[in-house]
Formats: structure tokens, sequence, C-alpha cells
């Protein structure tokens, strides 16, 4: 994975994992009921809801709350009505920051959002104010196994992605955010299953920090992550592997 999203592999703390798979169960339904919201209840219609349902499957999320998820959604069952909203902020030394929430309550969203910032030596800005050092891509996560660099490169290449990013564990594919799912369905229509697919916020533009700054920043990231409203998170910072190792 590229360096800005390497914060997310902290090792959960000990006698949090129950709290921390709910609020994994919390961010999934509410991604399958915007993703229905937007795109209707049939997943074979809708990549965006079929990506959401294989991901809570993934994470063992029960088949009735994905398909209360979905009912919701669509308007078949009462439940909140979610609203996506992407806030900006500085986190310290400088850092760049975006959020992806799902509100039903944007008053209450936005409040929390500042407290955790203004708590974690950063601050909440306008939005346009940090947009500017990232690009908005789809991004497509594909195991290793046995395929070959070279070729598995180009094949993704021809299908349509921008870049193609290879590390130890496997391949990070770009794409423009309107090819996302047309990539992926060529990378699938020949036998390559993606271990995630969706949209992101790729650093452009990244910032030199401390290590005091980092593990500043890396308090703030935590903090924001356990936000229910918060869906995603991204940061142009590249923190190093030796500050995220299990307190």
């Amino acid at each position: 994975m590229a360096g800005h999203s390497k914060w997310k592999n902290i090792r959960i703390r000990k006698g949090k994992q129950d709290a921390v798979r709910g609020k994994i169960f919390t961010k999934l339904s509410r991604e399958i009921i915007v993703a229905a919201k937007m795109g209707g209840g049939d997943p074979a219609m809708n990549p965006r809801l079929r990506v959401a349902v294989e991901k809570a499957r993934e994470n063992s999320v029960p088949v009735d709350n994905i398909k209360r998820s979905i009912a919701r959604g669509t308007g078949e069952i009462e439940g909140a009505d979610y609203e996506e909203i992407v806030y900006e902020g500085y986190g310290p030394g400088g850092s760049a920051i975006i959020l992806e929430c799902y509100s039903e309550n944007r008053n209450r969203t936005v409040a929390e959002v500042r407290h955790a910032f203004s708590k974690h030596g950063g601050s909440l800005a306008e939005n346009g104010s940090v947009s500017w050092q990232f690009k908005h891509l789809g991004q497509i996560l594909v195991d290793k196994g046995t395929l070959d660099e070279e070729d598995f490169t180009l094949q993704a290449l021809d299908a349509g992605a921008e870049d193609v990013i290879p590390d130890e564990d496997g391949f990070t594919v770009y794409t423009a955010v309107e090819d996302l799912h047309r990539v992926n369905s060529a990378l699938e229509g020949s036998g390559i299953k993606a271990s995630e697919v969706g949209l992101t916020f790729v650093p452009t533009n990244k910032a030199e920090l401390s290590s005091d700054d980092v593990d500043k920043l890396l308090n703030l990231l935590e903090r924001l992550d356990d936000l229910d409203d918060v869906q995603e998170t991204y940061v142009n910072v590249d923190i190093p592997d030796d500050m995220l190792q299990e307190e």
C-alpha cells in the first residue's frame, strides 16, 4: 500500500477488539446504505454496492445486516438518511488531511471532527484548502499471488489504468475516477480478483514531519478514525514503518 495509508496498519490495542469490530460493522453498513441510496439495491447493476457488500462479507458482517442496510438505502424500511460529506484539515507539522464522512446529522459530525482536530494539534479547514495537495483517483488492490509484475502491469494499463504500483504484497492500480469499474471489470474478466476496489485521495504534495509531529499525527488520525461518522481518512505524509509497531 502507498505510504499515506500505512497508518491504518497500526495494531489494535488490547481490549479494544470487540469495540473496533463493532465500528467496522457500522462503517461497512453505512457504506452499503449510501451505495444503495445512490445507485439502487441490485449489486449486479450497482458496482459501488457490489464492492461494499463484498467488503462486508469479507469482514463477517451477518447476511441479515447486509440485507437490512440495502433495504434502508433503497427506502424499503425506515432508517437514518445518511449523506456523504468531505472535510479538510491541517494536522501537526502542517500535514494535510481529508476526511470522508457519512452522517445523518451534519452539525453533530462537524462538531466532533472540529473537536478532534483542535484537541490533537490540528485544525479544520475550508473546503479546497488542502484538497489541491491530493488527486482523486480510483484504486484497485490486487494480491500478488503468482502474478508476474510486468505482465500484470501491461494488462492493467491496457485495461485503462493510469498507473500500477507494486510492493511486496501485491499491486495498487490507479485509475481515473470514471474508469474505476471499467478497469476492474476488465481485470475480473481475465480472472484477476481485486482484494479492494474504491475511490481514494493520493497525495501529490507530501509533507515532511519530525518524529514528534508524526507521533502527534498518529494520535489525531486514530482519534478521527474512532468517530462513527468518519468513513475514510487520507493524509499527505509517508509514515515510517518503525512508528507503526504495536504498542
